[in-house]
């Protein structure tokens, strides 16, 4: 069963968050010979996803998942689902670890960019 971990993004800001995976007697789970996956979803059954970088550190039983700030900028404010899933290597069992909502906060900078003095804000112009 996957634990459950919300998280919050900044709509425009680089994000990363670090899950500490333990076993039932709270060691550091042993990640050696696993890999790790994890996608952000507007709702469980959507066909489109952002991928998270994963990050495994295989002794401290961490994952870290990252999101460029470009990659956010994009991203509608909102409430999104997203999971993370490890494989074993060796036997390509899949186990899903980690659970949960995010919440993209709104951003007044995010998405707007500036070339010859025209601004751009989400494909708007303004003159």
């Amino acid at each position: 069963m996957a634990t459950k971990a919300n998280l919050v993004i900044d709509q425009g800001a680089t994000f990363n968050a670090t899950l500490n995976l333990t076993d039932q007697n709270g060691d550091p789970l042993d990640l050696v010979g696993f890999t790790a996956n994890s996608v952000l979803k507007k709702w469980y059954t959507s066909q489109t996803y952002v991928p998270f970088n994963t990050t495994i550190n295989t002794t401290a039983g961490t994952i870290t998942l990252e999101m460029d700030a470009y990659i956010t900028a994009n991203l509608y404010s909102g409430r999104y689902v997203y999971d993370v899933n490890i494989t074993d290597t060796t036997t390509n069992a899949i186990s899903r670890v980690v659970e949960g909502i995010v919440t993209i906060t709104p951003s007044v900078t995010a998405g707007i960019f500036s070339t010859n003095n025209t601004w751009w804000a989400n494909g708007y112009t303004s003159g």
